[in-house]
């Protein structure tokens, strides 16, 4: 078995602008070598985020579902995002999208993920961007217009992928769709790479589906959450390029991204607008 002391450098993508991991191990290894890390966990965290970042909330990731949880929202004046099956009236908001549309606005949410909010927290430094298919053309223009994506400027989109039983990472249909969606709308910008065998087969898989929302819906991960009742959550992750709304974790939350002005961004670059349509 190789000594990870002993692996280098060959597994951190180095020679390439654009990168792509696997899960939060993935995304401890190369995030010392970018400066922004996509996080792209569709089904639910980073859609769940962008769905609350839309609405105005500052959203707050943490990577445990436990009693620390509560003193962490208490701590930041916020409330606690419960477990899907735990919403209430008087505790309505979850990791579900749909959830969060019907819930009462608020002005900060702490949003419990092992996935997507660990991701975030192995990014040390690096900027970190929530990036979905509802935005992901969106988040490559951003991600264009603040440099990102250069060999000066290095990135890497991180699928979050889901769990086994036994705690190992299971690869996720809808996370790499996500992901090839963002490299995509990024590539397309112009001036962005060159792209990393990784990164290039992540955009292919998505380019090269004709119906990749009709993919998505119909993935283990998203017959999981249809049959538990979730089909709603799992609608509004397949609504490609619905949202302009690029949330960036500024100060421990995530917030709507802006222009390099401080201008509000709302989705659009000079270089024109950037089509995501797979192919038929």
């Amino acid at each position: 078995m190789t000594d990870m002391n002993d692996m280098n450098d060959w597994y951190l993508q180095q020679e390439y602008a654009v990168r792509f991991e696997w899960g939060a191990g993935g995304a401890e290894r190369v995030a010392g070598g970018v400066g922004c890390l996509v996080v792209v966990d569709v089904l639910s965290f980073s859609t769940s985020v962008n769905v609350a970042v839309e609405a105005g909330i500052r959203v707050h990731p943490y990577a445990w579902r436990d009693e620390t949880a509560s003193v962490f929202a208490r701590d930041n004046a916020a409330e606690l995002a419960v477990g899907r099956r735990a919403v209430t009236a008087a505790s309505p908001w979850s990791l579900s999208p749909a959830a969060l549309r019907r819930a009462p606005f608020i002005p900060r949410l702490v949003l419990p993920s092992p996935n997507g909010s660990a991701i975030a927290a192995a990014a040390g430094g690096s900027t970190v961007v929530a990036g979905c298919l509802r935005n992901a053309s969106a988040v490559g223009r951003w991600l264009a217009l603040h440099g990102h994506g250069t060999l000066e400027r290095p990135l890497a989109v991180i699928a979050a992928g889901e769990r086994w039983p036994d705690g190992s990472l299971r690869p996720g249909l809808e996370d790499l769709m996500g992901a090839g969606a963002v490299i995509a709308a990024l590539l397309a910008t112009g001036g962005a790479g060159p792209l990393s065998p990784e990164a290039a087969a992540a955009r292919t898989a998505f380019t090269g589906t004709p119906d990749a929302a009709g993919a998505v819906a119909a993935c283990s991960s998203a017959l999981e959450l249809a049959r538990s009742g979730f089909a709603d959550d799992v609608a509004i992750a397949v609504e490609v390029d619905a949202s302009t709304t690029v949330p960036v974790l500024t100060d421990g939350a995530f917030t709507a991204g802006t222009r390099t002005d401080g201008s509000p961004f709302d989705g659009a670059v000079h270089t024109g607008p950037v089509h995501l349509t797979p192919p038929a």
